[in-house]
């Protein structure tokens, strides 16, 4: 059965619910960028947000069948996906805690490193943080188009199809999280820390 991009995204899911592989990575086309924003505002790394949403396509594909409601499928998907940021988190949390008991220091000092100098590994990640966190303080009318617009890099036609908005919105919402955004930053005076 051939997929058209004018098929419904419930007729999709119900499609894709009964085995048809191409609904299914139709449906990844359309929804995927946003859940990659939401597992970057959660992580706030692109590349383990991309493990993650990989993480989360596969456990969606593998419970889809058991979805009972196919106009429920995009919140459904963003609880996997915040299921599987959270179970990552819980994991990282218990490596961490594992890694620093059995590596000291001393042999960590002798790995030779690939990153920038680390003053100024420190100084990106502390304004990566600050603005990371000024984001994910923002509504969330805000924060998504934001960050697919700005992080990941999604065009206007892509943010207006996986938020269900009209251009016209979408500028509006764009143009107003980003007056905040800069507004809240330039208060905290992170502009004058990256200069």
């Amino acid at each position: 059965m051939n997929i058209t991009a004018a098929e419904s995204e419930d007729t999709l899911v119900e499609q894709a619910k009964k085995g048809n592989r191409a609904a299914f990575e139709e449906l990844v086309r359309r929804i995927s960028r946003l859940i990659f924003a939401r597992l970057y505002l959660e992580t706030g790394d692109v590349h383990r947000a991309e493990d993650l949403l990989q993480e989360t396509l596969l456990s969606a594909f593998r419970a889809l069948p058991k979805l009972a409601d196919a106009s429920r499928f995009r919140p459904w998907l963003l609880a996997i996906a915040q299921n599987v940021a959270a179970d990552a988190a819980r994991f990282e949390s218990r490596k961490k805690r594992d890694s620093s008991r059995l590596s000291s220091a001393e042999e960590l000092g002798r790995i030779p490193s690939k990153e920038p100098p680390p003053q100024q590994e420190l100084e990106q990640q502390e304004l990566r943080a600050k603005v990371l966190a000024v984001l994910r303080g923002l509504p969330d009318e805000y924060r998504l188009p934001l960050t697919l617009r700005y992080i990941s890099g999604a065009d206007y036609d892509t943010i207006c199809e996986q938020l269900r908005l009209s251009n016209g919105s979408l500028r509006g919402l764009l143009h107003r999280g980003m007056n905040r955004l800069r507004t809240e930053l330039e208060r905290l005076n992170v502009f004058s820390a990256a200069d």
